[in-house]
């Protein structure tokens, strides 16, 4: 786990992550799945499948527990330093996800910003907000840390170091209320004949706050599907994300961002995607 990625592409052809991705390439597989380096999934990734024609960097969807039900944020962690034009194309790309995914009909797609107003954030993001607003695409503008779990948006579209930044800390957050919880209950008598009624519920609420139970995130914008799990993914997270994987297959998900993309964002009735009504 700590090797470069480049050595992947270098030195290490006969790994495991290389020989999947490869055939992915060939056909012979129709998606790879791997707990292994990211770094170097990605650069297999990059290497073996290319890139998607209009797509100048990948990025990692990580799925979220909101409110509301689910959302997705990209990227969190495959590309650091964004462009403007590079958060667009994970707006375009998120937008699909959300529609061929979560089923959803017209994804909200968000901006994460320091602010919710138009002008709010550095120059990449101003920018990257002026494209997304003139877009097709169901945008409903900047949105702030605290709104990524509110369910306000279905889509959170922020560079890779902002996103594995605010993952880490939310499965940081998850795992100290946890213990902190369970704490408290342990202290006293009336906590552990709470805990016996709080019980499901509290069960309900790990598994939506549970890694495990999404398994893995895709990594959009190569021509395939690359799904990266957590370096410590249990038997029950590699099992999701191979389930995930096979769904983002049968979806065809990789063809309709390539559509999209070739075709100006219509759909495949040659019309633009519907946007919310307000």
């Amino acid at each position: 786990m700590h090797e470069s990625p480049a050595l992947v592409a270098r030195k290490k052809r006969d790994s495991s992550i290389w020989v999947g991705t490869n055939l992915v390439k060939t056909g012979v597989a129709q998606a790879v799945v791997s707990a292994g380096n990211t770094g170097a999934t990605m650069v297999a990734a990059f290497f073996l499948l290319g890139s998607i024609q209009g797509i100048e960097r990948p990025a990692i969807a990580a799925s979220l527990p909101t409110r509301k039900g689910m959302a997705v944020m990209l990227d969190v962690g495959a590309t650091v330093d964004c462009t403007a034009q590079q958060l667009y194309q994970f707006g375009i790309m998120g937008y699909e996800y959300g529609k061929h995914i979560l089923g959803l009909s017209g994804p909200r797609v968000g901006l994460l910003s320091i602010g919710e107003e138009d002008m709010k954030g550095n120059e990449v993001t101003k920018e990257a907000f002026r494209m997304l607003k003139e877009s097709p695409i169901n945008f409903i503008g900047n949105v702030e840390g605290r709104d990524v779990y509110s369910g306000n948006a279905d889509v959170i579209v922020c560079d890779g170091f902002i996103g594995n930044v605010a993952l880490k800390i939310s499965e940081g957050l998850a795992d100290a209320l946890k213990k902190i919880l369970m704490k408290e209950i342990a202290q006293s008598r009336l906590g552990r004949v709470a805990y016996l009624f709080m019980a499901a519920p509290l069960l309900r609420l790990r598994r939506k706050m549970d890694y495990a139970e999404f398994g893995g995130a895709p990594l959009l914008g190569v021509n395939g599907v690359s799904v990266i799990c957590h370096g410590r993914s249990s038997a029950k997270a590699i099992k999701n994300a191979t389930l995930r994987a096979h769904k983002l297959a049968e979806a065809g998900l990789i063809e309709q961002i390539r559509d999209d993309i070739a075709h100006g964002l219509k759909t495949a009735a040659g019309e633009p995607p519907m946007k919310a009504q307000e």
